[in-house]
């Protein structure tokens, strides 16, 4: 399989062909959305996408996936995954989350990633298009409890740039408040979303 080495990896979960690949990037042409930067060479990961501050986000964001030709899992109640559509939202990736379970959302996705060698997590650290002060911070306690890394993807809507990172980010190690804001920062530091009012 040949790889764009501009953006992807060996290591870089796949999904799509050239027709999905060629939609993806049309679709980004048409929005005047580029692709910039590179994804880290990582078998597992947590992606984080923000500022999320508009409904365009998940549609640049799909179109962004589909043109690298990215397999992103996502969590998903599990009352979601009913036939017929239960086999296709696995297949786009996915992650059926009982709510009700005694053993909760962290315990249920270190279960997942011990269990696939090759997975991408996404996750919108907002948890909302509306303005918020802080992140939420089920993705720190995810990626220390299943010791994987995450990586910052950023919405650039002042220069229409999804800009992906060359490597990991890095925890300080102190505790998840401390974090959490530091990569809050980092993302008000270096991107304007396309509705700033909601950043």
């Amino acid at each position: 399989m040949k790889f764009d080495n501009r953006v992807i990896t060996a290591s870089t979960p796949r999904m799509g062909n050239a027709i999905t690949r060629a939609i993806g990037s049309a679709v980004l042409k048409l929005m005047g959305w580029k692709i910039i930067g590179q994804l880290p060479d990582e078998k597992k990961m947590i992606i984080l996408g923000a500022p999320h501050t508009s409904n365009w986000d998940f549609i640049i964001a799909m179109a962004a996936i589909q043109a690298v030709g990215l397999k992103v899992s996502y969590m998903m109640k599990k009352e979601a995954f009913f036939w017929p559509l239960g086999g296709f939202f696995k297949w786009m990736g996915g992650v059926p989350i009982d709510r009700s379970s005694k053993n909760d959302i962290t315990f249920q996705m270190v279960e997942y990633f011990n269990n696939n060698d090759n997975v991408w997590l996404g996750i919108t650290p907002e948890g909302t298009r509306s303005k918020v002060d802080r992140f939420k911070k089920g993705y720190i306690r995810i990626a220390k409890a299943a010791n994987v890394p995450i990586a910052l993807i950023g919405i650039d809507g002042v220069k229409k740039h999804v800009v992906l990172p060359e490597k990991a980010w890095k925890f300080t190690g102190k505790d998840n408040d401390e974090d959490n804001a530091l990569v809050k920062a980092f993302f008000d530091e270096n991107f304007i979303g396309i509705n700033p009012k909601n950043q």
